[in-house]
């Protein structure tokens, strides 16, 4: 989730004119795009168009190719979707049943929640109920799939799998929570498994995986309901963890890294905290450097930019943006949601469906635009907003808009 000046600029040049998995190719969330309005127009900018099609979900999209790719669902099964850049639908492909709960507080929370991940042509899914699939991008053919609860002897989500899966090099990593792999590392062109994690255990996590070099280590970041944890990227050995635990045992965002330094944020008043991984001579130790219990976020993900952390919170609702290395709040304003970055300016969008454009800047909280966005269905907004090529992708239940935020 790459920076610029102080911090590393990874990673940027890659997402260039393509934005091929949640997050964008390094996770950190922020696109390379420059050229974009720094302001928008009283009512917004221009809308270029609308899909329809897409039934419920909280999958936000991918693109690459000159087609955008996300996830949906009815009532009974899943579903990943193709679409051209005019919002035209190419194809639509089933990926097993759909999730669903007895649950009264859950029911309105039903639909996809992972992002179709692509790589050279392959589109990678994991639908909610688990069975992960790799289609060809062009045509929505099926290439292989693995049924993940079934093969790593796992039990039912309580909110159905919500990870986007990560590709890097040749393997891709994904967790089914089971007890004969929490997280696991598969072939990305056959699904044969390279390793499988089994110190990692307990209730499911509901981030998605990152990637972080230290002492000459790959690693794959993920979460567990109760601590995040780094396993070893080319043999799936647990390195370290750090002790997390919310009010209701949901780790839902994404670590943030940068150099030797672990970011992790968390709901439900538990709060942000950041950690240094230091070596002793039992290995690998996180240290920590600070802990806050505001910028709980909740799972609209956090942005490193410039030394600076960008979020909302939960339990701690409002806009936020700390100091990175001290956890000193800049600034904090009303709203909660999800968040992008482009062109040194944030894309807020808030889960009542109200999307504003503010500087990404720590001397103060500087709007320059905000507009409604329409409904989609009657959930909450909570899909990651995209910007890529000069648009600004949101979508909503069964809708996405495409706004054009080009400058003239």
């Amino acid at each position: 989730m790459w920076i610029c000046c102080v911090f590393s600029s990874f990673g940027l040049l890659a997402q260039e004119n393509s934005w091929p998995c949640f997050h964008g190719l390094d996770r950190t969330n922020k696109s390379a795009e420059t050229g974009l309005l720094k302001k928008w127009p009283t009512d917004g900018p221009e809308l270029n168009w609308t899909a329809t099609g897409l039934g419920e979900g909280y999958s936000s999209v991918s693109l690459s190719d000159g087609y955008i790719f996300t996830g949906g669902s009815d009532s009974e099964r899943a579903y990943v979707y193709c679409f051209d850049l005019a919002g035209n639908m190419i194809w639509q492909m089933p990926n097993g049943k759909a999730w669903s709960t007895t649950a009264s507080y859950a029911r309105t929370y039903t639909g996809a929640r992972s992002t179709p991940t692509f790589d050279s042509g392959i589109l990678y899914h994991l639908g909610e109920t688990g069975r992960l699939a790799a289609f060809d991008a062009l045509t929505g053919k099926e290439i292989w799939h693995k049924d993940l609860p079934a093969e790593f002897n796992a039990s039912p989500t309580e909110y159905g799998y919500s990870e986007s899966v990560l590709i890097d090099g040749e393997n891709l990593y994904v967790s089914p929570f089971g007890k004969k792999g929490f997280m696991v590392c598969l072939n990305k062109k056959t699904g044969n498994l390279i390793w499988a994690n089994t110190e990692v255990s307990g209730i499911e996590g509901y981030s998605s995986p990152v990637i972080m070099e230290y002492g000459g280590i790959r690693q794959v970041i993920g979460s567990t309901g109760h601590y995040y944890y780094g396993l070893g990227a080319q043999t799936g050995k647990l390195i370290w963890k750090i002790d997390c635990v919310n009010q209701r045992e949901l780790n839902n965002t994404d670590a943030v890294v940068y150099d030797n330094f672990v970011f992790i944020s968390s709901g439900y008043g538990k709060g942000s905290m950041l950690y240094e991984l230091k070596n002793s001579d039992k290995g690998v130790f996180p240290e920590t450097i600070w802990e806050s219990e505001i910028m709980d976020n909740h799972h609209g993900g956090v942005i490193l930019d410039n030394g600076y952390l960008y979020g909302s919170g939960s339990k701690s609702r409002g806009w936020f943006c700390l100091d990175f290395l001290t956890g000193e709040q800049k600034w904090k304003t009303t709203g909660k949601g999800s968040v992008t970055y482009a062109d040194g300016m944030l894309y807020l969008l808030d889960e009542r469906g109200i999307m504003k454009l503010v500087s990404a800047t720590p001397d103060s909280y500087h709007q320059t635009g905000e507009f409604n966005v329409p409904e989609g269905g009657k959930s909450m907004y909570w899909a990651h907003p995209v910007v890529c090529n000069g648009v600004l992708y949101i979508r909503h239940a069964d809708k996405l808009f495409a706004y054009n935020v080009k400058a003239n």
